[in-house]
């Protein structure tokens, strides 16, 4: 049997927390790993998704949450110091046809334990009162498995709701789209009510098989973890221009006017964008639509662009954010 060990990441950065994840998957093959760690207010796209089309673009950049995307498939997720998420790092074992129970079961018998009413959903979640309290996704590389899931402990609905709001119908493409399922916290299950550094505690133990030790890494293994993170998860190449191509179509009704937009996103830059509607414009917004041609799409970039125009020349009456609102949901 191999040797168990249990890993912290000792970081809140999400970009760090998941080189540090990907590495030991990678470069630590001779035992089994769980790690349990936190992201601060992060959204987290799976491996296929479209980004821009998953995230409420707006609202991520004025609340500064950041975001990532995991080597993981699945649906977008919220992460915030309310919540817990772990990971398995073992062998791969292709015969095993039950992969995801494996690793879900012993975590909700672990939440069962605690009063909370928990029970494996589907193929990957665990709900609790018929809402969801944890979602799993796996990924196998080199003849390992990783299967990492979140845990809600005691995450602000609010804050998810909006961070990954969007209207399913703006976007048409390629990749997979988030299910929206109904959320819910652990905490208000708790027989005994505990902090979530108290949870932590508990589950490390729950989880624990025997011979379960502390692991450590070495300066020279943190060295690579840190030039992961440098050189994949902190680019926009890995968290935005992966996402495979889209349409987006646009349309809102504002006091100066109807304004419709229909952009053509390749690699999440724009490649083609058009203005229509019944606004009083002096002029074609032709201008604006050369502009933002091959920028990154995000609310930022656009916004610097349009202030270097003549707005009510191309778009009458109407206000800088209320374009910005029909581009950006």
């Amino acid at each position: 049997m191999a040797e168990q060990f249990y890993l912290e990441t000792g970081s809140t950065d999400p970009y760090y927390n998941l080189a540090f994840e990907e590495y030991i998957l990678t470069r630590k093959k001779d035992a089994d790993y769980l790690i349990l760690w936190q992201n601060d207010r992060t959204v987290v796209v799976g491996r296929n998704q479209i980004t821009a089309a998953e995230i409420n673009t707006a609202f991520v950049e004025e609340h500064g949450i950041r975001v990532v995307r995991r080597n993981t498939g699945g649906g977008a997720v919220y992460h915030d110091l309310g919540n817990l998420n772990y990971s398995f790092i073992t062998d791969y074992d292709p015969e095993n046809k039950d992969g995801f129970r494996r690793f879900t079961e012993p975590v909700a018998a672990a939440l069962r334990a605690l009063g909370v009413p928990a029970e494996v959903s589907g193929r990957n979640d665990i709900l609790a009162g018929g809402r969801k309290v944890s979602g799993t996704a796996q990924h196998v590389a080199g003849g390992r498995i990783l299967h990492h899931g979140t845990l809600l402990f005691d995450s602000d609905p609010s804050v998810i709701a909006e961070a990954l709001r969007t209207d399913p119908l703006k976007f048409q493409g390629k990749g997979c789209r988030s299910v929206r399922a109904r959320v819910g916290n652990i905490r208000p299950f708790l027989r005994t009510d505990m902090t979530i550094t108290e949870f932590r505690g508990y589950l490390r133990a729950a989880l624990a098989e025997e011979g379960l030790r502390d692991g450590t890494l070495s300066e020279d293994d943190l060295d690579e973890i840190r030039s992961l993170k440098r050189d994949k998860y902190d680019t926009w190449e890995w968290n935005y221009g992966r996402s495979p191509e889209a349409q987006i179509h646009g349309k809102k009704k504002w006091d100066g006017g109807i304004l419709e937009v229909f952009i053509d996103l390749k690699e999440d830059r724009i490649q083609n964008i058009s203005f229509h509607g019944d606004f009083l414009a002096q002029k074609s917004p032709e201008e604006a639509c050369k502009a933002l041609t091959g920028l990154h799409f995000a609310a930022g970039p656009v916004r610097e662009a349009l202030r270097k125009l003549e707005l009510p020349a191309c778009f009458g009456s109407l206000r800088e954010e209320e374009i910005l609102q029909t581009i950006f949901f």
